[in-house]
Parts: structure tokens; C-alpha cells; sequence
């Protein structure tokens, strides 16, 4: 479904992705996982195409989309549904709008049928008769499940989420990983996953890999990740300040 080969970027002079190889195979959840400005942001934007690599090639089933034009990648991004960190919904539209936007602008639906959707997503997405609400009327995990709803309805084959969980107290943050793993399971979609919550989110995905000094330091399963020998990350899943990865105060 997705593969990174030899992937590089810096900006200014400073290198962020530093050769990059990761392979995700159809229907997984795969988690990324990296300190803080390691460029794991990066590394979706070039998934997406937001950003072209120094050097490198990423595939999206077979296809190296970094050697796409404009008309070519947008046929290849129909694949990709992303849910944006802060969610990045339209604060004049509804739920609803919201949802529904993306079919209304880019398909030939028939007004039913957009309807027949979008109110399936947002029962889908626990937000069953919530589409009239504005998005400053949710909370935080509200917003994430709006989110979430809108990413789902062209029922894209890749859903790449960007922190999904940031600034979400500790149950809500559970509800929205067990939604992940629902929705992945109804949809069948390939998942990838940035996410800081180790180890909460081993409980829903399939591999892991760990993002260091420009590099995937190490893919594997949760539990072979939760019994690594690779100091960085026994450091990174158990918090530790002693380690090859720098704290900063």
C-alpha cells in the first residue's frame, strides 16, 4: 500500500528525515512514534504530498507520487483521508457542513444520498443527531470525532492521523483509540498513526515505528517494541532522561 524508500529532507541546511525506509502493508494500523521535532509531521506531509523530498521516492500503491504533477497527485490524495491535529474544521459550518463538504464539492452525489452518509459517519463517529451543532458548541473529543467523520466519508482507503489525541485528558483519549480501532475494522482503511500516547495506542495498532535522528530506528510489533533492546527506544516508551535521546528543559 505505502512505501518509503530512501527518504530525505532538510530545511535550511538542518536535516529532519535522513533516509527514511518504512513499509506499510493494506488494512494495517501502523503507529509512529519520536520525540518531539523528530519529523514525524514531516514525514506525513510527504505521505500526502504537501512536501517533496531532497531525495527519495514515496509509493502509494506502486505509484511514486514525488514524481507526480499537481493533476496527478490530487487523483492519488482521492485515496487519503488525514485528520489534522487540532481537527481543522470550518468554524462556519456545522457538523454537518463540515462532514458533508467534501462530497458536495468534489462528488455528483444526489442531495438523499450525501444526507444518508454523512448521518451514517457521524453515528459512526458517536455524534448521532449532533450535525446541527457549530464546532465551537464541542468539546475537544467532539471535535476529534467531527474530525474524524469527515475524514471517513469518502471512505478513503488511507486515513493518516496527526495526533489524534493531543490535549485530551486520559478516558477521551482511550474513546478515541477505541474509535480508531472500530472505524479501521468497518472500513477496512490503512491507518497511520503519529502519536505520543505509548503505551495506550499499542493497544490498537499492528507495527510500530520509532522515528530517531532521521531515521526509522526500529519497526516491529507492540510487544517486540514493549521488549526492545535499542536504548533510544526503551527510553522513549519509558519516559527516562538518561539515554541517546536529548531532553530538553
Amino acid at each position: 500500500m505505502i512505501e518509503i524508500i530512501d527518504l530525505y529532507k532538510s530545511f535550511d541546511g538542518q536535516k529532519v528525515l535522513n533516509g527514511v525506509d518504512l513499509k506499510i502493508l493494506d488494512k494495517e494500523i501502523v503507529t509512529i512514534m519520536g520525540k518531539s521535532g523528530c519529523g514525524k509531521s514531516v514525514l506525513i506531509k510527504h505521505i500526502i504530498g504537501l512536501l517533496r523530498p531532497d531525495r527519495g521516492s514515496v509509493l502509494i500503491d506502486g505509484v511514486d507520487i514525488t514524481m507526480l504533477d499537481m493533476k496527478e497527485l490530487d487523483k492519488i490524495r482521492e485515496k487519503l483521508g488525514v485528520l489534522f491535529q487540532g481537527g481543522a474544521l470550518f468554524d462556519s459550518l456545522t457538523v454537518y457542513g463540515n462532514v458533508a463538504f467534501q462530497l458536495r464539492e468534489k462528488t455528483k452525489l444526489a442531495k438523499g444520498e450525501i444526507r444518508d452518509r454523512v448521518v451514517q459517519a457521524l453515528e459512526d463517529v458517536g455524534l448521532k443527531g449532533m450535525g446541527k451543532k457549530f464546532p465551537a458548541e464541542l468539546s475537544g473529543g467532539m471535535k476529534k470525532r467531527a474530525a474524524l467523520a469527515r475524514a471517513l466519508i469518502a471512505e478513503p482507503a488511507i486515513v493518516l492521523f496527526d495526533e489524534p489525541t493531543t490535549g485530551l485528558d486520559p478516558i477521551i483519549t482511550s474513546s478515541i483509540h477505541r474509535l480508531i480501532k472500530t472505524t479501521h475494522e468497518k472500513y477496512g482503511y490503512t491507518a497511520i498513526v503519529i502519536s505520543h500516547e505509548v503505551p495506550g495506542i499499542f493497544d490498537i495498532t499492528d507495527r510500530v515505528a520509532m522515528l530517531h535522528n532521521g531515521v526509522i530506528e526500529e519497526f516491529s510489533t507492540p510487544d517486540e517494541i514493549r521488549h526492545s533492546g535499542n536504548p533510544a527506544v526503551r527510553q522513549f516508551i519509558t519516559g527516562s532522561l538518561e539515554g541517546p535521546i536529548e531532553s530538553l528543559a
